[in-house]
């Protein structure tokens, strides 16, 4: 049985599970100490739940406004979120994950122990995997990643002479980060396989839709609604095929020749391997399929973004080009030159500012705790950061609401530590990759993903919306704002001038 609007079935648990989250919302809570933003009728919660799907930017602006830096808490579909103002980042940073989770708020939001397996969940080492190994190994791994980037974008664009191509923006960027990210991931030619890009490209979707569809439900539905659901587990047995080959050569080079071999793999994929703790294609895959879930998301969206605004703004092109255009005839295509792109960065950080997460550093209580200044949070709680309030502070930024390309380049040039406003910078002002020992561990990899990619647009291509198309609003989701997939970009040769 599948889940569809029209199935019995599914509209009798619907109407089930939305029963269960009205009591849940509207029933007396452990959290009442704490100030509520929303309707105030018996009904609000439910109601506020929904709007704040659709615009929690709002309900978060107008809790701030009101509590002035306090706690407050507001309606998520099937949970409450108490929203935490910038001091308490710190008290974020000291809890351990055995006090506050970051696993296991995303497991919660995404019900990745229902769509992924609770395997993966609960020994998540394949993230200090990356961590350790991507911190260490970006400049070996620079060259081939940039001839992925080169390589997908003149095969996807295909470009003839000086004419003018339509494409999908969000489609093809998507395709081009998942091949540069695979080529990192698990190497050539798996990540120039058609059915790897469609499997890898489409699992974030198939979760983020599995998991949404989840989030209807009540807890003690899960299991029997997880079962009716065949998007991402169909996917993850695709992969398992697909990878099963590779992943078997694999170990049998390490048994025949032990931990080093003649041209032994230097991947996330090996880099899995020779922990020794998984041992079978079913056990990696879905690891495999978890970092491109984190890797290939929000990349997309941040260079979709990054594109609609370039072509909004054609001013941006010439300086952000004459910058590119001189530090590659001086240092060629390196990991090292892509770091002097200060121009560049700054307008990636920029769309981040603007165009990111509307909440952000989500934990789940794993204990009842207490925050720095009296805050009781009970065991169960989720608690979040208003990145969306905190990213338009005007005591921070100057003229916050205004998209300017060179904000963080200035801010770069007139301080010492120039590093704090790098797009990879975490600080309780710039929160687009989290804060604390949880913030992203791929956000090297990404920056430089992102930065290559601009660079090789802007010395290759020019782009524009279509005659009479301008930017196009983003879709807001819950705490996600995405670019409009359905919007299409102009592309043609570079014309030099």
């Amino acid at each position: 049985m599948s889940v569809s609007p029209t199935n019995p079935y599914f509209l009798a648990i619907f109407c089930l599970a939305v029963s269960t989250v009205v009591l849940k919302l509207c029933k007396s809570s452990k959290l009442d100490h704490i100030p509520y933003v929303g309707h105030s009728t018996w009904l609000g919660p439910y109601i506020s739940a929904f709007k704040y799907v659709k615009n929690a930017a709002q309900i978060l602006e107008e809790g701030c406004a009101k509590y002035k830096g306090l706690p407050f808490r507001v309606p998520a579909l099937r949970r409450w979120i108490v929203v935490i103002g910038r001091h308490h980042l710190e008290d974020i940073k000291k809890f351990t994950d055995h006090e506050l989770s970051l696993v296991e708020a995303s497991n919660d939001f995404l019900n990745l122990s229902y769509v992924i397996g609770s395997e993966v969940i609960a020994n998540p080492f394949h993230i200090s995997v990356a961590r350790v190994h991507l911190a260490r190994s970006l400049s070996p791994h620079y060259l081939d990643m940039k001839d992925e980037i080169c390589t997908a974008f003149d095969e996807l664009l295909d470009l003839r002479d000086n004419e003018w191509k339509s494409v999908l923006a969000v489609k093809t960027i998507r395709e081009v980060i998942c091949r540069a990210s695979n080529r990192v991931f698990v190497g050539l030619p798996l990540c120039r396989d058609p059915d790897w890009i469609e499997i890898t490209s489409r699992f974030t979707i198939d979760v983020a839709t599995d998991g949404i569809i989840l989030t209807m439900f009540p807890k003690f539905l899960a299991p029997v609604v997880s079962k009716l659901l065949p998007n991402a587990p169909a996917r993850v047995k695709r992969a398992v095929r697909l990878l099963d080959s590779t992943i078997k050569e694999r170990f049998r080079c390490m048994r025949e020749h032990g931990d080093k071999w003649s041209n032994k793999p230097n991947d996330i994929l090996q880099w899995l391997i020779d922990e020794k703790r998984e041992f079978t294609t079913r056990q990696l895959t879905p690891r495999i399929l978890m970092i491109n879930l984190a890797a290939i998301h929000s990349p997309t969206n941040t260079f979709a973004h990054a594109l609609y605004y370039l072509a909004t703004h054609p001013q941006c092109v010439g300086l952000l080009r004459e910058e590119v255009d001189t530090v590659i005839e001086e240092h060629g295509w390196t990991k090292e030159a892509v770091g002097q792109m200060w121009k560049v960065d700054s307008f990636l950080a920029e769309i981040e500012r603007l165009e990111g997460f509307t909440a952000s550093v989500q934990r789940k209580a794993m204990k009842d705790l207490t925050l720095s200044d009296g805050t009781f949070i009970p065991k169960g709680t989720h608690v979040s950061i208003p990145t969306y309030v905190i990213h338009r502070d005007s005591t921070v930024y100057e003229n916050p609401d205004l998209f300017d390309p060179l904000r963080f380049y200035k801010l770069r040039n007139d301080e010492k530590d120039s590093a704090r406003h790098q797009m990879v910078a975490v600080s309780q002002n710039y929160l687009a990759f989290g804060y604390g020992k949880h913030a992203c561990p791929g956000r090297f990899l990404a920056a430089d993903e992102l930065k290559t990619m601009l660079a090789y647009v802007l010395m290759s291509y020019d782009v524009k919306f279509a005659e009479g198309i301008s930017r196009p609003s983003s879709i807001k989701w819950d705490i996600a704002s995405m670019p409009d997939p359905s919007v299409r970009l102009m592309f043609r040769k570079r014309v030099h001038h």
